[in-house]
């Protein structure tokens, strides 16, 4: 038994944010139920594609355990068919632009009159206000989030981060809000609208740096490098390079074959239960009772020599041998890893953090698997569906439809299913 068995979800999702959220009820047992356009569907199977006739791997990636069905919604019969998912799903989930799914005729109380138990979940850029009509994609969301105004070195422009903080990291927020939603309802038996803004869930992420502003309202932030260089700050959280975002000073440090390898670095923090091993460590043991050295606060202002002196260390060691001499000690320490490293890290295929799921255009490809692990609700991860792959399978299996009414339905023009896949 999945966690979530017995949950339909209707998935109204494209791109990245929705199918984020939804991929993840359905790596937790839900049935879910891609709703695509006939003959174009989302439209990521068609961005950044590499293997020629096949899904790109933007949407395999982010569509698994699914089940698609093609729905022309402006098709009365196509209607019809939506009316009933509608009534026989828990949860709706969108990443519309604002006002689609009512010029569809499916507002949130005309989702309320067919299923009063129905939770609707949708993603938007910004939440309620001035900005709650805009266009929003990741690097916007990190922008008005408050994460690349923090990100990147002082002396240098606003810079985002490879991580999908806006996109994924709002589809998790989502997912959360779902659950909760239906833990809810088994108590109040009542639906509810669940909303995640992408502005809201990088903030949420952002929540370290502003702490830091109200910090900086009291006085200098006194563990970031440039209080030791002695440069003023202004009135707002600055970029702070690769210092820690903690209360334990951290810095990228290189390491051995830096040179030529742009990812030998390692992360080195000074934590301070630690430090007189720090000390012994680099060959510095005179630092852990020499003034201005032993106590925590006295080193802030000598971060920049103290981290020169470690990285002097660091670079006569490999990543791994940093790693391999500084964990038996509790030294924090973390190797700077590639995605060609990770891709073929033995521990995390294991554990199914990386998967290979097989297609049937394209062959085997990696992916990413569930990152929440649980013990009595297993994840096996499986390939995206094919465009309206499962459409004959959800009318008649799911919405009561016979064969002969589901064949109506396609002469209709309300269904589709793609030639590539009646071939097979």
């Amino acid at each position: 038994m999945k966690a979530l068995d017995g949950i339909k979800v209707l998935d109204f999702t494209h791109v990245q944010s929705g199918p984020t959220c939804t991929q993840l009820l359905g790596w937790f047992g839900a049935d879910v139920i891609k709703v695509e356009r006939p003959g174009e569907g989302d439209a990521t199977r068609k961005q950044l594609v590499d293997v020629p006739g096949a899904d790109s791997l933007y949407f395999t990636m982010l569509n698994h355990n699914k089940r698609s069905i093609t729905i022309d919604t402006k098709n009365k019969r196509g209607k019809e068919i939506l009316e009933r998912l509608v009534k026989t799903c828990d949860v709706l989930v969108e990443n519309f632009a604002p006002g689609a799914l009512d010029r569809m005729g499916f507002s949130w109380e005309r989702i309320q009159e067919l299923n009063p138990r129905m939770i609707m979940a949708s993603v938007k850029g910004f939440g309620p206000g001035k900005y709650e009509d805009c266009k929003v994609y990741e690097n916007v969301a990190q922008c008005a989030g408050g994460s690349a105004s923090t990100t990147g070195f002082r002396d240098g422009p606003p810079v985002v981060t490879g991580a999908q903080i806006g996109d994924s990291g709002t589809g998790l927020h989502l997912a959360l809000g779902i659950v909760t939603a239906l833990y809810q309802r088994e108590r109040s038996g009542r639906g509810q609208r669940v909303l995640a803004p992408m502005q809201d869930g990088v903030l949420n992420l952002c929540r370290v740096k502003l702490r830091d502003q109200q910090r900086l309202e009291k006085g200098p932030l006194k563990e970031y490098s440039q209080f030791g260089e002695g440069i003023p700050f202004g009135e707002a959280t600055p970029r702070a390079g690769n210092d820690s975002g903690g209360g334990q000073p951290g810095r990228i440090l290189k390491c051995k074959g830096w040179e030529t390898d742009p990812n030998a670095y390692t992360y080195f923090i000074t934590q301070a239960a630690v430090w007189e091993k720090v000390c012994d460590v680099i060959g510095e043991p005179e630092w852990k009772t020499k003034p201005g050295y032993a106590k925590p606060v006295e080193r802030l202002d000598k971060l920049n020599e103290i981290f020169a002196r470690i990285e002097q260390w660091t670079m006569t060691k490999t990543k791994f041998e940093v790693m391999d001499i500084c964990n038996p000690l509790d030294i924090p320490v973390g190797p700077i890893l590639s995605l060609k490293e990770i891709a073929a890290d033995e521990g995390l295929r294991a554990t199914g953090t990386i998967v290979e799921v097989d297609h049937p255009e394209r062959g085997p490809y990696l992916s990413v698997g569930c990152p929440i692990k649980m013990s009595d609700s297993p994840v096996e991860v499986t390939r995206s569906p094919l465009l309206g792959e499962h459409t004959d399978e959800i009318l008649t299996e799911v919405l009561g439809y016979s064969q002969e009414e589901a064949a109506e339905l396609r002469t209709a023009g309300a269904t589709e299913i793609v030639k590539r896949q009646a071939a097979e």
